[in-house]
């Protein structure tokens, strides 16, 4: 990108920019004769000009130019009127001249914004595309969240300054020279004080302004800082709780945003300063007309209509003349920004843009992997690898076991050009891994990290993140869809981004390991890496956790419905009867919310319908007559008062709060006043807000979750026995909201483990809780629909990150999504290094035997975290301080390894 943001533009624009000056010239010829027309109305037909004699009349439009050599030549007559007619020609062509000028404004305002939004979109899109290209090493400098706020904000201004850099100070220039060149026209003393006090605002505001644009730079940095500092610690959350460390964090941040306050404050004076010696020298100036234009008019040297003339032209001075000072603010303060944002992108080993090409179909390597005399450093320069040659061919399993250092680690991360060399050369054949385009290199060698990262979106999403390399074809358009995906690729072409199509068919076919045919065999390939991965009882769980819509899904809700009525005999029998609690209509389900047993019923969005129903006349009136209200009043307290005993003062102790999802550490200060307050006077003095308050947070109350010994048979009873009066008494809108439970119906808000027991499980996780779910799987199992169930659970979303898995189960779905792939290198870097070892084993040995039973001749580097599971691999690598110290079969390596305490076996 080029250091110059004018350069920058200019070069982008160019085109643009001349087209839009063109118009603006062309915009100053009625601009400067909606000065001159004042001057003719009042002296005209107004004061009587002209029309000395009755019945009187002048040519309106009378065009006789004077050409040199020729004379004058009558082009057009104009038109004979009397001074009413002249009075209203002026004042109609005055109209006029003010809708031209303000089409010219539009048309250029319009043309600048839509040139601004094309360049804007022009800077983001290469800023991204200069973070695709970065180096590893540079992702370890720049911040995340630095980055995302430089892209998002920082160059926002860039957008609006583009189509003012050029247009602006020729417009409001050739503005306000066109009303002082009128004034002096009129009055060459007026027209001299006029460009005096404008000389004064155009050279001491804008030097002002420079404090102003020192400190404007300042405040972009500290917020950038602060950005980064928060995003720190949301990513580091559970280490300040951990270590107790959050008061420095608030004394850090009280830190920083006391300085951000003091850099604003000092902005605010100097900047009303400036606003107000500015306002004050375009006050002055109309002082001085009045007085002086009025002494003239008395003198008869300035007549009337050319003084209301000089003032209706001064009016359009001061705020061209203000807005060209603000353009010369705004031009440095871009300046600023645009190069702080190009110092930070600025790398000096960008990977070309030849290696990132689009690259259809599936191309092979050029050779097998060669190392040779490979040295790889960290950042701080030490050294993991130290001149190491090497040859790993095809159809090979290969352990990297470490002695001492991150050798085995840095040579896999190298080969999937997460490290880049120091010096030396790692090859495939005799090219460069480097030097090869990604839809090669990218595809044929699979590397999969211990951490492994997860976008947001469904499992399914992540899984087949790897296929999508290419669009393929796209969608048919027709009509208005057609006319604007086409709208969108012009102006994509105009911005400089490349016209990708994100609805094609991105999932290449190709790219799937072998005997997938189709798109139509993926779903097998996916279960099938699932299964290598032992990852189908975690996907399963998640099925069962899902929601399914009867209506989008009418057959699966039928079967599972059909399925209930198979397990609920089952349950009868007696065989899981015990850790099952059915919804029944008479009685009372202890294993859900208060909320669940009055409305005996889901609701789709709980924390906003709840507070709604409770709140209605009909809900109140049935559990103050009951004595309901009191109870779950009476409960609420206890709840509020045991929980803060529980957290006390600790915020760290908010690991309280993953049972209670309605509330969060932020709410727990105004818990502890609402305590306070109804404590003394009980439910007779709680204000009606106090007393919702506690019963909307008793509705959440599960005694075998809370464990808090506030459930009693008492308010069971009176739960129940409400029900049924707020079943016949609500209102139909309520009702509504509120899904019944019905043996005969698929509930839509519950989940479908619950919706197949058609009751709650006791007792989840533990033996009994894993009884009642093999039951259910069983059952899907025996009716065929399993595999429907695992489906539903790949569609679950996984969350920023995949962080609603565990580190196990995303080192598990990392080397899922290589499976899935097909090429000729697997590179896994201690990728189960958070599982145990007994799992361990047993994936690492269906890993092994999945590659190489394809018999496509693909090859499976792994770096073991445990070396016992060395024996697995046909050859074993051995790595001491950066040096390979034995490479070869299970017995030589072990012979080769002496003492170093290494088992391999």
């Amino acid at each position: 990108m080029d250091k110059s943001l004018t350069r920058y533009i200019w070069s982008h624009t160019r085109r643009e920019q001349i087209w839009v000056l063109a118009v603006v010239l062309l915009s100053m010829i009625p601009y400067y004769l909606s000065f001159d027309l004042p001057k003719q109305i009042v002296n005209g037909p107004i004061q009587g000009m002209g029309f000395a004699e009755p019945g009187a009349t002048q040519r309106f439009l009378h065009w006789a130019p004077d050409i040199p050599l020729i004379g004058k030549v009558e082009l057009f007559p104009g038109l004979d009127l009397d001074r009413l007619g002249m009075l209203i020609a002026l004042s109609l062509t005055f109209l006029g001249l003010v809708v031209v000028n303000g089409v010219f404004k539009l048309y250029i305002n319009t043309f600048k914004g839509r040139m601004g939004e094309r360049l804007l979109r022009r800077i983001r899109y290469e800023l991204v595309d200069r973070l695709l290209r970065f180096p590893p090493a540079q992702f370890r400098r720049l911040k995340p969240a630095e980055a995302a706020s430089m892209i998002k904000d920082e160059v926002e201004p860039l957008g609006g300054f583009t189509g003012d850099a050029f247009v602006q100070p020729l417009m409001l220039g050739g503005q306000a020279l066109a009303a002082l060149l009128f004034i002096l026209m009129q009055s060459l003393w007026l027209g001299a004080l006029a460009g005096g006090i404008a000389a004064v605002q155009g050279l001491i505001i804008p030097r002002m302004r420079r404090r102003l644009i020192a400190l404007g730079r300042e405040r972009q940095l500290t917020a950038r800082q602060l950005s980064g500092r928060v995003n720190e610690i949301m990513d580091g959350i559970v280490t300040v709780h951990a270590l107790d460390t959050t008061n420095l964090e608030r004394a850090d941040l009280s830190r920083r945003l006391g300085e951000i306050f003091r850099i604003r404050y000092d902005l605010y004076q100097w900047k009303f300063m400036v606003k107000f010696l500015n306002n004050f020298l375009a006050q002055v100036t109309p002082f001085v007309f009045y007085l002086l234009g009025g002494w003239l008019t008395i003198r008869g040297t300035l007549d009337v209509g050319q003084l209301v003339a000089v003032i209706n032209a001064y009016k359009e001075l001061p705020g061209p003349l203000k807005e060209l000072i603000d353009w010369d603010q705004a031009r440095q303060d871009v300046e600023v920004k645009y190069e702080q944002v190009v110092e930070q992108f600025r790398v000096d080993e960008l990977i070309p843009e030849t290696v990132q090409r689009v690259m259809p179909g599936l191309a092979r390597l050029p050779g097998p992997l060669n190392a040779g005399s490979l040295v790889l450093r960290d950042d701080s320069g030490n050294l993991l690898l130290d001149h190491t040659t090497l040859h790993i061919g095809r159809s090979e399993t290969v352990a990297l076991v470490d002695d001492h250092g991150g050798g085995a680690e840095a040579f896999a991360a190298a080969i999937g050009r997460a490290i880049w060399p120091a010096s030396g050369k790692l090859a495939a054949g005799e090219v460069s891994l480097l030097e090869l385009p990604e839809g090669v290199a990218g595809r044929q060698i699979t590397y999969v990290p211990a951490e492994g990262y997860f976008f947001y979106g469904s499992l399914l999403d992540n899984l087949l993140y790897g296929l999508r390399h290419a669009p393929g074809p796209s969608p048919r358009r027709s009509g208005a869809t057609a006319r604007q995906f086409q709208w969108c690729q012009t102006e994509a072409r105009a911005a400089g981004n490349p016209p990708l199509d994100m609805d094609a068919d991105w999932l290449d076919v190709e790219s799937v390991a072998p005997n997938a045919r189709g798109a139509h065999d993926i779903p097998d390939a996916v279960m099938a890496a699932l299964s290598v991965t032992e990852m189908q009882d975690d996907i399963l769980g998640l099925g069962l956790m899902s929601h399914v819509d009867p209506l989008e899904k009418p057959e699966l809700a039928r079967r599972l419905v059909e399925i209930r009525h198979a397990l609920r005999a089952g349950i009868d029998a007696g065989r899981i009867d015990a850790h099952v609690v059915p919804f029944e209509r008479d009685r009372y389900n202890e294993e859900a919310t208060i909320a669940e047993n009055l409305l005996f019923g889901t609701l789709e969005d709980p924390m906003t319908q709840m507070p709604r129903i409770i709140q209605s006349p009909e809900v109140r009136s049935i559990m103050m007559r009951g004595g309901l209200a009191g109870q779950l009043f009476d409960l609420g307290l206890g709840m509020a008062t045991t929980l803060l005993e529980l957290l006390g003062d600790d915020p760290a102790q908010d690991v309280l709060l993953n049972d209670l999802p309605y509330l969060t550490m932020e709410d727990i200060p105004d818990l502890r006043q609402l305590v306070l307050r109804v404590t003394p006077g009980g439910l007779s003095e709680a204000t009606r807000d106090d007393r919702m308050g506690l019963i909307r947070l008793a509705m959440f109350y599960v005694e075998p979750v809370q464990r808090f010994g506030l459930m009693t048979p008492e308010l069971a009873r009176t739960v129940v026995e409400a029900r049924n009066a707020i079943h016949r008494e609500i209102s139909p809108e309520l009702r509504a909201m509120i899904e019944p439970y019905d043996p005969m119906r698929y509930m839509r808000s519950a989940t479908l483990m619950e919706n197949v027991l058609f009751g709650k499980s006791r007792d989840t996780g533990t033996r009994a809780g894993q009884s009642v779910r093999a039951a259910v799987v069983a059952a899907l199992d025996e009716a065929g629909l399993t595999r429907r169930v695992m489906e539903l659970g790949l569609d679950v979303n996984i969350g920023v990150g995949g962080r609603r898995l565990s580190l196990a189960q995303r080192q598990k779905l990392n080397i899922a999504r290589a499976l899935i792939r097909q090429s000729e290198y697997y590179v896994f870097d201690k990728s189960l290094s958070a599982v145990d070892p007994r799992t361990q084993e047993r994936i690492v040995c269906a890993v092994v035997a999945t590659v190489t039973e394809r018999g496509d001749g693909a090859s499976v580097i792994w770096v073991l975290t445990n070396t016992r599971l060395a024996h697995l691999f046909g050859r074993i690598i051995m790595f001491d301080r950066g040096r390979i110290v034995a490479d070869g079969g299970l017995d030589t390596v072990s012979a080769a390894s002496g003492g170093s305490g290494i088992a391999l076996s």
